[in-house]
């Protein structure tokens, strides 16, 4: 037998047969400890006998079925978020296409395990619980490798990167290098909700330190234990990585995930037309909190700029948002002018004025003048508060990505219900534990009139005989699609206009039934077919500006079906026979 290969495996099709299989180039117990290579009992009597299997493993040849349903059995004996993650994750690092399977078969139950709010929790206490190491991970010990780090990546290639540097996880801040565990869960979703391959997926952590004094000071703790590098060095480590990824994996998407507001908006303008990439929690939150807006428009039966928005946390996530408003408003006719007289953004001072301090460049073009405010009736003089704000401006659409539990209290909530007949009412933080309101405090203040939805997930609820659904704003709905339609379309750059081609797609997929129900977005459980209607609308748009390649709808219905990977074992044969 060969050395061990740096690519360890190749897809090949039979001339003869047309049959598609991979050609491998290990053998023995290093096929079985190759997470994406293992087949476990599936292992076939021929492949067996020519991979060096035969004595390895037990008779019995299973096929993934029988597989998942063992898994499932297993994954059900746990009563603990905690034991569960680690058992999937466990799954993960052992047989990547047996776990793929078992999360698509119980995508509902298992999403808020992998991700969203389980995976916070994990985060927390990564560098107690790892077992295996997954990704690549870069610090300023190692940046000046990052060729020879990506050229000994054991994958055929690379068409996915999701990177953190750790600094601003979910709603929980700074955990260092214990952020992966977001990068990692997302590869996750963009397998099982948008079908690219695992094997064309790459996390990575940027582990520039952590300011953390928790994690400085945690014996356990397995990152870089040093203050974040910060200023000039930040940008160069940052640019080592990027120009690392162009010139390794030259047609990959570059997604960049959860880094602090202020070098999140600075990362995405530098590197936009750069290199294809986006930010999920800039663009791919704000986009699906507009595919919901755009569907309670539909219930109401009314336009955007028949209403009034209040959006509550001008980090990342609200920017994205009120720029989607703002952006929409001006679609259906209103003046620059006009359109931002109909949004309200709110951070920790209060209402942003334009001589709030310490304002940035999007939260100043939200900001109101002294002039606009100056015959408000308020709480309490010198501070414009939520209730002041909803009050005032008789809000109709209330926003909130804070990360404050119950900011959306009783009063601010009934005063809502005052201003409109049918509120729409947003608490989109997460974890659980940060949610601004939860669906039946809403469902109390507003008599069951208003229309919700949240960023983790909560059980739909009865109120007065009437079931009623909450839907959860979970980016899922938007960045595997447009990744796949980023990818399959050969985009040279990701556009805003590709967001809002997905926000309308997904929010079409709302059926009447549904709409009835007060459902705003599709059913999670339909999440391939949700996908794979965003990828096409991203691909469309991405073709008809000129960034795409050409081909004709039919033909990006086929090659958009075709990339979706389905969790299946293909056959084996072994390399150089």
């Amino acid at each position: 037998m060969k050395p061990f290969a740096t690519k360890p495996f190749a897809m090949k099709t039979d001339p003869l047969t047309g049959e598609e299989y991979l050609e491998v180039e290990l053998r023995g117990q290093q096929l079985l400890k190759h997470p994406l290579l293992n087949k476990a009992s599936a292992f076939s009597a021929q492949e067996r006998l020519t991979l060096g299997l035969s004595g390895l493993l037990r008779p019995i040849v299973s096929d993934l079925e029988t597989q998942r349903k063992r898994s499932y059995e297993m994954f059900s004996r746990k009563t603990d978020e905690i034991e569960k993650y680690i058992f999937l994750q466990a799954l993960l690092n052992r047989n990547e296409t047996l776990f793929y399977s078992l999360l698509s078969a119980h995508l509902s139950e298992m999403l808020p395990i992998v991700y969203t709010p389980t995976v916070g929790k994990a985060c927390m206490m990564l560098s107690h619980i790892t077992r295996d190491y997954r990704g690549i991970y870069l610090s300023p010990e190692n940046i000046n490798d990052i060729d020879h780090i990506l050229r000994d990546v054991p994958l055929p290639d690379v068409h996915l990167v999701v990177v953190t540097d750790g600094e601003r996880i979910l709603g929980l801040g700074d955990l260092g290098s214990d952020g992966m565990g977001i990068p990692v869960g997302k590869i996750n979703l963009y397998v099982a909700a948008g079908g690219l391959h695992p094997a064309c997926c790459l996390p990575f952590c940027l582990d520039v330190g952590t300011n953390n004094e928790r994690l400085l000071d945690d014996p356990l703790y397995l990152g870089y234990r040093k203050r974040r590098l910060e200023g000039k060095e930040y940008d160069e480590f940052i640019e080592k990585f990027v120009m690392g990824i162009k010139r390794n994996f030259p047609h990959a998407l570059l997604q960049w995930e959860d880094f602090a507001k202020h070098k999140a908006f600075k990362l995405l303008d530098r590197y936009r037309e750069r290199i294809l990439s986006f930010n999920d929690d800039i663009q791919g939150t704000g986009s699906v909190a507009f595919a919901a807006l755009m569907t309670a428009m539909k219930i109401k039966k009314q336009r955007f700029n028949d209403q009034r928005f209040v959006v509550a946390g001008m980090g990342q996530a609200g920017s994205g948002i009120a720029c989607n408003i703002l952006n929409m408003l001006k679609a259906e006719g209103a003046s620059d002018e006009e359109a931002r007289s109909k949004i309200f953004a709110i951070d920790a001072p209060g209402l942003l004025l334009e001589d709030s301090p310490g304002l940035d460049d999007v939260q100043k073009e939200f900001a109101k003048s002294r002039a606009a405010v100056a015959s408000w009736k308020l709480q309490s003089p010198g501070r414009i508060s939520l209730l002041d704000v909803i009050r005032n401006t008789k809000a109709t659409v209330l926003i909130g990505v804070t990360a404050q539990k119950g900011l959306f209290d009783a009063e601010v909530l009934r005063q809502m219900a005052k201003n409109d007949a049918q509120p729409v009412i947003f608490a989109l933080s997460n974890p659980t534990s940060k949610s601004e309101c939860t669906p039946q405090e809403v469902a109390d203040a507003t008599e069951g009139r208003g229309l919700i939805a949240t960023g983790s997930p909560f059980e739909a609820l009865e109120y007065r005989g009437k079931k009623l659904m909450t839907c959860q704003c979970n980016n899922m709905f938007i960045f595997p699609g447009v990744g796949l339609g980023a990818l399959v379309s050969r985009s040279t750059k990701v556009t805003q206009a590709m967001f809002l081609a997905a926000s309308r797609a997904v929010s079409a997929l709302v059926t009447e039934e549904q709409c009835s129900r007060n459902m705003l977005l599709p059913d999670l459980t339909n999440i391939r077919n949700v996908s794979f209607h965003v990828a096409k609308a991203v691909a469309l748009e991405a073709r008809d500006s000129g960034i795409g390649r050409i081909l004709s709808d039919d033909e990006y219905d086929r090659v958009i079906r075709k990339a979706q990977w389905e969790p299946h074992y293909y056959p084996y044969r072994p390399a150089h026979e």
